[in-house]
């Protein structure tokens, strides 16, 4: 009697179990399926920056540059280019922000992907370069960094490399900001004319 009670507890403890690991499992396999039913615009527009912040100033400038991406490649309405904006001003630093208001930044980004469409320019690939290609150093008391990205243009036949250099800065939070982006020779250290 003893140990069919013992048998029978056992039982019941894989049968909760496997049940708990079942619900687990269909949990995750259906965000899976949302997660992949979204579009690329609403992937980044849906990312909670405020609890899930890039960690790195090369993770900060991945994600920006999905959202640069986007601009350019995508069709969205004015309620996402609203949200894209959004997120992009979240990665910037308070100066970069003061500098570009949304409406300013927001009228920029438009201007400037009429321009490229305008040349029938699009973008072919982004690339940002690796973690240990990442510049740091101190200012003051600011940690600053430095992330270089490449773009590869296509216009009609012909591509194009240009890169820009990307200057973060640590905030009181400890995340990395985007202080200022500037556009750079090719291979080079110094910024184009």
């Amino acid at each position: 009697m003893k140990k069919t009670g013992i048998v029978i507890i056992a039982l019941v403890a894989i049968i909760g179990i496997c049940g708990a690991f079942y619900a687990v499992n269909e949990n995750s396999k259906k965000e899976s399926q949302k997660e992949a039913s979204l579009t690329e615009i609403q992937k980044i527009t849906t990312k909670d920056l405020d609890k899930d912040y890039p960690q790195t100033p090369r993770e900060v400038v991945k994600f920006y540059n999905k959202i640069v991406d986007s601009y350019y490649k995508d069709q969205y309405t004015d309620d996402e280019l609203d949200s894209l904006t959004d997120q992009a001003l979240k990665l910037f630093d308070d100066e970069l922000v003061q500098a570009n208001p949304k409406d300013s930044y927001k009228s920029s980004v438009v201007a400037d992907v009429k321009n490229y469409k305008d040349q029938g320019k699009t973008i072919a690939q982004i690339d940002v370069c690796d973690s240990n290609d990442v510049k740091y150093a101190t200012d003051s008391e600011d940690q600053i960094a430095y992330v270089r990205a490449s773009y590869f243009i296509k216009q009609g036949s012909s591509y194009s490399k240009t890169y820009q250099d990307y200057v973060l800065r640590k905030d009181s939070e400890g995340r990395w900001k985007i202080l200022t982006f500037y556009k750079i020779a090719s291979d080079s250290d110094t910024e184009s004319k």
